[in-house]
């Protein structure tokens, strides 16, 4: 067998979400909690530098995932700082940021490393969903799902139903590409 993946994270929402999706991975999946520095920089920029980091704390082969939303009108920011956004300003200044802007939309992006361990190459996994932001709506307790609206859908992730969210999310597609690659 395979030698299993840490999923470096402790983000206990974002565990069962991935968890569910990789239920019938090709390599077993672990977690560990592991405070990685937060760097600035690009999406990409960001996730790799995390996973080699997180390749060395482990020592084999490591997960880890990087979040971010985009607001069109801001030309991608708030980005992978949406984390901080969120803390400083919540659901309802995310929507009071796009209040004089008539182009609502944003993207959800979902970046994934992947890395054997330390000294092996960085592999990158992004899945993105376009939609647009919209006053919360359903449960709070998951960052900004209840102000996101996936393009197509008529309920916000917070208000979907978990498992068509892992169907449809930045995060399920890009672990479908994680799956494909693990499975090469």
């Amino acid at each position: 067998m395979s030698k299993a993946i840490t999923f470096v994270t402790g983000n206990a929402n974002k565990l069962k979400e991935v968890q569910a999706i990789m239920a019938d991975s090709p390599r077993p999946l672990t977690s560990q909690k592991i405070d990685l520095e937060e760097v600035q920089g690009t999406i990409l920029e960001i996730a790799e530098v995390k996973c080699r980091e997180a390749a060395k704390v482990v020592d084999g082969p490591v997960l880890v995932e990087d979040t971010a939303l985009s607001f069109t009108a801001y030309k991608g920011l708030p980005g992978p700082y949406i984390k901080w956004f969120m803390e400083a300003v919540g659901h309802e200044g995310l929507n009071n940021m796009l209040a004089n802007y008539e182009d609502k939309s944003a993207q959800a992006i979902c970046t994934f490393a992947f890395c054997e361990g330390p000294g092996h190459d960085v592999k990158i996994f992004q899945g993105i969903q376009p939609g647009q932001i919209v006053p919360a709506r359903g449960p709070v307790g998951f960052g900004w799902d209840p102000c996101f609206l996936p393009e197509g859908y008529s309920e916000t992730y917070a208000e979907m139903d978990k498992a068509l969210k892992n169907t449809i999310s930045h995060r399920y597609q890009a672990l479908m590409k994680l799956k494909a690659f693990l499975t090469q």
